[in-house]
């Protein structure tokens, strides 16, 4: 069966799918909304909860790759390649490799900076035009370093930080610390500050919050997934388990999963899946007054509705691989270790899947195989983050109107 044309299709019902989806209706357009297994159901699901605009250096950092053999020999460390998927991803590798040499480490954070300046401000107009205020925190973020070595060697990032007119204060004793989160064991002798960071009190209920307001506005959302993706004229054509429909415009937002879709039209984007774990952890785990990030743990503790989710680990593992849950264990008892008061019991684990690509901006952009086609992931560990940014972008990519940041570092032909 063949349905007649809608406006606009957006494929991915996750937060930057939604909010694409809805700041299309908002501009006017009829849309409709399609996911194989509905609202916030993967990475949007049980992230931290966090926007990380300050968060601004890639991955794909000078130097990094002399880290890369330790990756696969500590299965439990806080980046990890399966053995087994090692030879999948070399491609990738060489392409992140690529991504930290000088000339393109600093575009690509540069780039990166823009994308969380804007994303910042649309947020703000987000939260203003749904009413939303009430669903979120705004008690910032501590990076916490164990001695005066290890904060002496954050302290280059702080300075880019400071370049880019983000705002933080530098704590240099266990009393300035505790002054803004008790409970920290004291090994932890300095911090850094960033007041203006923000969190979601639940990423799971703001996306349904957006999806509802999406709804309200007349938007549509189908429940079915993907089987083939083509554009035939001027009409794009998707094919799902249980029939065909038309758009005069797709917009792929569809995370980890988006590269497939992709491909469909002969675009070969190189997509990786990055598998975050964590453990949420009921009311009255921690009195947790601020987002903490253990930076050279690679994990963070954020609060979610009255609970504590403690979360991170990442494993480039692609889609298929089984769920490793002892990643989300060392995590926990790490955090126990650094917050000797915290009560681990009754915690439920998850894993999800994040689009990561080798430079760690996502894909803002028109498909050069099909100009109906636009494409809008690959966020890593920003899609939270750059959700409503993004969705305006894409907005004025819709509306053939001039964005406002240059597009260029986010070229689904870039790589």
């Amino acid at each position: 069966m063949q349905h007649d044309p809608s406006e606009i299709i957006v494929i991915g019902g996750g937060i930057i799918g939604v909010s694409t989806a809805l700041e299309l209706s908002r501009n006017g357009f009829q849309v409709t909304l399609l996911d194989r297994k509905g609202i916030a159901a993967e990475a949007s699901k049980g992230n931290a909860g966090a926007y990380a605009f300050t968060d601004i250096v890639p991955l794909a950092t000078p130097g990094i790759m002399k880290k890369a053999p330790k990756w696969l020999l500590d299965p439990l460390g806080p980046l990890f390649i399966p053995p087994s998927y090692a030879l999948k991803i070399t491609p990738w590798m060489l392409r992140f490799w690529r991504a930290s040499w000088k000339d393109r480490y600093q575009g690509a954070m540069e780039a990166q900076a823009s994308l969380n300046n804007h994303s910042r401000a649309a947020l703000e107009r987000q939260i203003d035009a749904v009413r939303g205020e009430a669903m979120f925190q705004r008690e910032g973020q501590m990076q916490l370093y164990e001695g005066q070595k290890e904060f002496e060697a954050s302290l280059p990032s702080w300075e880019i930080r400071k370049q880019h007119d983000i705002r933080f204060d530098l704590l240099t004793s266990n009393e300035a610390i505790a002054e803004i989160q008790p409970g920290i064991d004291p090994r932890f002798t300095h911090a850094g500050f960033t007041p203006d960071w923000i969190n979601v009190c639940c990423p799971e209920r703001w996306t349904h919050y957006l999806a509802e307001q999406y709804l309200t506005n007349g938007g549509k959302l189908i429940t079915e997934e993907v089987r083939n993706l083509k554009q035939s004229g001027e009409i794009v054509e998707i094919t799902t388990d249980q029939t065909t429909y038309r758009a005069k415009k797709v917009i792929v937002a569809s995370g980890a999963w988006s590269h497939q879709l992709a491909a469909m039209v002969g675009d070969r984007i190189p997509l990786e899946t990055e598998r975050g774990y964590n453990t949420t952890l009921p009311e009255g785990a921690f009195d947790l007054r601020t987002h903490l990030t253990f930076t050279n743990h690679g994990f963070v503790v954020s609060r979610i509705n009255a609970g504590v989710r403690v979360g991170g680990a990442a494993e480039l593992g692609g889609l298929k691989l089984p769920p490793n849950y002892k990643r989300s264990e060392i995590l926990l008892n790490k955090a126990k270790k650094f917050l000797p008061s915290l009560n681990t019991d009754n915690g439920k684990q998850w894993m999800g899947f994040r689009p990561s690509m080798p430079d760690s901006l996502p894909v803002i952009g028109t498909s050069s195989k099909a100009n109906n086609i636009i494409y809008a992931f690959g966020h890593g560990h920003l899609g939270l983050t750059q959700a409503a940014g993004t969705a305006e972008l894409v907005a004025s990519l819709v509306c053939n109107k001039p964005a406002p940041l240059s597009l260029a570092p986010f070229n689904p032909d870039r790589f």
